[in-house]
């Protein structure tokens, strides 16, 4: 046994969070073990997470159907990858594994290096059918049919594929309508389990709400079928305490050089440092217009929307300068719901749907707003489409915070409504105010079309008891 010297760093094997639900057995040990055989040593930190993640009920399906880890770079987070990868292939009988990063180019690299495990093991490669190595089609075929499949992060990449284990990767950039498009490709399978791993916090920006809100499960009482493992320093911490690289860093005085970190430490900002080497999680800190305790005081999980309310219900869409995503919106005037987030290309479509369903009395869009192209299409639709100008935005806006404060609308709690609520931003209208989307520290399109959904729900309603009619013309 080699003895350090007691002025060496060395990395703590123990994560900072450590969230994991109740299981009988782990199948962690057997894909230690696989991936030992292929030349992959894996550290006691990364065996801690596998075998946790790998836990098994009594039924024998995954404790953990999503599983989240947050490490730094360079401290072996792609270890952890490949030997999930190896296990699904060939141990657990995957049908289809599905790798997604941020850049195709970062999902290309995982590829090469598994690749080079499976060809450098000749108990591995002998049962190999193909290997796909052409652009954008990268994978490995086994010859009884389990694929592992390396795609981009797009609304249309994985469109018509049924998967049993789903890697996202780099999720600290991860766009909702990415999340949408990725997830149902597990819906019909009987086991799935889905990995989202970044080697950074996310900043606040409107890319990192799916891997905030898993955080957010796995700090509550109630993370339900979440395995969580975060390698992180807590916001307050010192960036020149060494103990705190080594509580952060697993791999440091390993393949971490501690010599390359006092580099990075002198190359970097104070918050670049905390973010990227010491995993620190870095909140808004724009001041909300809704005061926190007020938003939370509305805030009821038990609350919905009634379609059978009278005058009805209307629906309300809007989405991000970057065009990313649609939010939708859905309110009876008394409580409002976040519906949706879905992508551009499948707004209609799904507004469509529930129009034959709900029979909602209108859609709200904002006219000077990103989702205002969705206008035309929406017109086709068998239901009143109500545009908003200027004026009529900025009253329902602050119509939306009067209800909020007195205590007369209620939310459910959903995490992207109440991230929105709770950093967006304003602007001047003349002598009114409305919702800022562009200088918004987070996407706030669930809080645009919330606002648009109640006012429009309110209009409806007083239209209804004026002169009753099934489908009540009104303007704003």
């Amino acid at each position: 046994m080699t003895i350090s010297p007691p002025d060496v760093l060395l990395g703590g094997q123990g994560p900072r969070v450590a969230v994991a639900p109740q299981s009988v057995s782990s199948a962690g040990a057997e894909a230690i073990e696989l991936a030992a055989s292929a030349g992959l040593i894996l550290d006691e930190w990364q065996g801690t997470v596998l075998d946790a993640a790998l836990g098994e009920r009594a039924d024998g399906r995954w404790a953990s159907v999503e599983v989240g880890l947050v490490v730094p770079r360079q401290n072996g987070k792609g270890a952890v990858i490949e030997a999930r990868e190896l296990a699904g292939l060939f141990l657990f009988g995957e049908e289809l594994i599905l790798h997604s990063a941020h850049e195709f180019k970062t999902a290309q690299e995982a590829f090469r290096r598994l690749l080079g495990l499976i060809q450098s093991t000749p108990d591995l490669e002998r049962r190999v059918a193909r290997v796909r190595t052409s652009h954008g089609e990268e994978g490995v075929e086994l010859v009884g049919g389990g694929r592992l499949r390396f795609v981009a992060r797009s609304n249309s990449s994985t469109r018509g594929f049924s998967g049993d284990c789903l890697i996202l990767d780099e999720a600290f950039r991860l766009p909702p309508h990415a999340v949408a498009a990725l997830l149902p490709t597990m819906s019909a399978r009987p086991n799935p389990q889905l990995w989202v791993l970044t080697s950074s916090p996310p900043t606040v920006d409107e890319n990192s709400e799916h891997l905030r809100r898993m955080r957010a499960r796995a700090l509550s009482d109630a993370p339900g079928r979440l395995c969580w493992f975060e390698w992180s320093s807590p916001a307050e911490v010192d960036p020149d305490d060494r103990e705190a690289w080594a509580a952060a860093n697993p791999a440091l005085g390993h393949r971490l050089d501690v010599e390359f970190v006092e580099t990075e430490r002198a190359a970097y900002t104070d918050e670049a440092f905390l973010v990227e080497r010491l995993g620190v999680w870095l909140e808004a800190s724009t001041a909300s217009k809704i005061p926190a305790s007020v938003w939370e005081s509305a805030c009821d999980p038990s609350a919905s929307v009634d379609p059978g309310v009278e005058g009805g219900v209307v629906f309300a869409l809007d989405m991000p300068p970057d065009r990313s995503i649609v939010s939708v919106a859905v309110s009876d005037g008394r409580v409002v719901e976040l519906a949706a987030q879905v992508a551009p290309a499948d707004a209609v479509d799904w507004v469509s749907e529930r129009v034959a369903r709900w029979r909602p009395r209108a859609v709200v869009v904002d006219s000077t707003g990103p989702a205002s192209s969705l206008i035309r299409d929406l017109d086709d639709l068998d239901v009143q489409v109500v545009t908003t100008g200027t004026r009529a935005f900025a009253e329902a806006c602050a119509r939306f915070y009067d209800l909020v404060v007195s205590g007369e609308l209620r939310h459910r709690g959903q995490a992207a409504l109440t991230a929105a609520a709770s950093t967006a931003s304003t602007r001047r209208l003349g002598d009114s105010w409305a919702w800022a989307r562009s200088s918004s520290a987070v996407d706030i399109s669930g809080l645009v079309a919330a606002s648009l959904a109640v006012s429009g729900a309110l209009t409806v309603e007083r239209a209804a008891a004026a002169e009753p009619s099934p489908r009540p013309v009104f303007v704003y």
